[in-house]
């Protein structure tokens, strides 16, 4: 059980007791499996009695119950099923007492564009999706407005960090008077794996190719390789401290030459070789000055950008191992030297638990 998840249940044991809240589950790939195992591992004490999944969901099925699904049988349940997937029977299935809860663990554009819909029906949102409030100003601006219409609640910590305390932490020191001057981070799991090994002697393609065969990227590493994903992410942290930046104030650097944006997926693999001599002209040039190549986001005095820097090796973003995501806040509490929060930034389980955890504290949203 994650810290936070600790500290949700502790919460919850002081309280009265209310009807549990009624969960539907989109997404059943690696995340949404998580979930249901996690909820799976819960029956029985505290936790799981706060949650009751009445709906899950992928893109093709759809099973529903409103007296409560078993988590462990969920899975079973819905390949059984004779239900069609369709977003508008949702509503109709988390109908009864105590709060209401969608969980979204797509990375579906169709999902995302009901966000607002659900939160103004006083449905609460937990979700790992960056499309909602990584994408477009105005489609960040309708869910705001929609959660305050229903008076409901928009989970977003595993959207960024997979769960790690970036959004809560932004959020609670501003409530606590506290101005936020900049920020930077490694907030890609895939990227930070890649130049966490590269050492400019092997192939940077050999490296795409095996981060790619072990899951680390998406199955088009060009997905992660262009920044696209950290852009979003960016946008969710500015926006969250206070920024409102629109997808086009973002300037993003992408690793990914022209003559590889415009091939097939299938032609690729073959094409990757493309990477190695930029790459390694640009590893060459950090080692002569002892410096260590990192793909970062940051944005400092309202501009935001994207791409890959050379950092000394004490700055505090050039640390740190494996997948694990790093992002430095400068405030005027912490002014000069950085708050740095570290940890997992990818991976289905703590995304997962994050997802969880948001669902666990919007059982309480008041």
């Amino acid at each position: 059980m994650s810290a936070a998840a600790l500290d949700v249940a502790r919460a919850v044991a002081a309280q009265p007791r209310h009807a549990p809240a009624r969960v539907a589950l989109l997404g059943t790939g690696t995340v949404g499996s998580a979930v249901l195992a996690r909820l799976a591992s819960w029956q029985g004490n505290s936790l799981g009695q706060r949650l009751q999944l009445v709906h899950v969901a992928n893109s093709r099925k759809a099973a529903s119950d409103r007296s409560g699904l078993a988590p462990a049988e969920a899975a079973q349940r819905l390949a059984l099923a004779p239900q069609r997937s369709s977003l508008e029977t949702i509503d109709a299935a988390l109908k009864g007492d105590g709060a209401r809860i969608v969980i979204d663990a797509t990375a579906s554009e169709v999902v995302a564009e009901r966000h607002a819909h659900w939160l103004q029906q006083g449905i609460h949102v937990a979700t790992a999706c960056k499309i909602g409030q990584g994408t477009s100003l105005s489609r960040w601006r309708s869910i705001r407005a929609a959660a305050a219409i229903g008076d409901a609640g928009y989970g977003d910590s595993a959207t960024v960090g997979a769960g790690l305390p970036l959004l809560r932490t932004l959020r609670e020191l501003q409530a606590g008077g506290d101005r936020i001057h900049s920020i930077a981070g490694v907030l890609s799991g895939s990227l930070a794996w890649l130049f966490n090994h590269y050492d400019g002697m092997r192939p940077f393609s050999a490296l795409v190719r095996q981060a790619r065969d072990a899951g680390y990227t998406e199955p088009d590493p060009r997905d992660d390789l262009s920044g696209e994903d950290v852009r979003r992410k960016l946008l969710i942290l500015a926006r969250s401290a206070g920024v409102e930046l629109d997808a086009g104030d973002v300037e993003v650097t992408s690793l990914v030459p022209p003559e590889l944006a415009v091939l097939s997926r299938d032609a690729l693999d073959a094409a990757l070789p493309a990477l190695d001599v930029p790459l390694r002209d640009r590893y060459a040039s950090a080692y002569k000055r002892h410096e260590k190549l990192r793909f970062i986001a940051r944005l400092q005095d309202g501009v935001a950008r994207v791409g890959l820097e050379s950092l000394p090796a004490d700055h505090p973003l050039a640390g740190g191992a494996g997948t694990d995501n790093r992002v430095a806040i400068w405030s005027d509490r912490y002014c000069d030297q950085p708050l740095v929060i570290q940890g997992p930034g990818a991976g289905a389980e703590v995304t997962a638990a994050g997802l969880l955890d948001d669902a666990l504290r919007l059982c309480n949203h008041t």
